[in-house]
């Protein structure tokens, strides 16, 4: 009996599955027509709105917005901006009910989470910008 409780004991301390990234399907679904602030390491990082036909327009907080689209690779969500040729990808989970985010494209990657749904359009004042 004994033994069996201490089985049961370890199992339960042990620390749960990772959970996996999530899928495209599920990124779509969870972000399509909102506009989402980001934070890192308690600080206000950016803000995305994501359009239909995997859209996006990203701005670090400073009004210039760069336009985009997103794709799945390799279990990634990974972004194509207007003002780069190379592409920014992410896990994205959804943790405490809200989405957070792993940089995959660096050996220390930044992790941000959605700060907040502000749930209107992003205000862009670049010429480029527009929506």
């Amino acid at each position: 009996m004994l033994i069996r409780t201490l089985i049961l004991l370890a199992l339960l301390a042990a620390p749960a599955p990772a959970q996996p990234p999530m899928s495209a399907e599920a990124f779509d679904a969870y972000t399509r027509g909102k506009t989402l602030f980001y934070g890192f390491d308690g600080q206000p990082y950016g803000v995305e709105q994501y359009l239909d036909g995997r859209r996006v327009i990203w701005s670090f907080l400073d009004s210039d917005c760069r336009h985009g689209v997103w794709y799945e690779e390799a279990g990634q969500i990974c972004f194509l901006y207007e003002h780069r040729s190379d592409p920014q990808c992410w896990s994205y989970f959804i943790s405490d009910g809200r989405l957070t985010a792993r940089f995959e494209n660096r050996t220390d990657a930044t992790e941000i989470y959605e700060s907040e749904e502000i749930g209107e359009k992003m205000q862009c004042f670049t010429p480029e910008a527009g929506s």
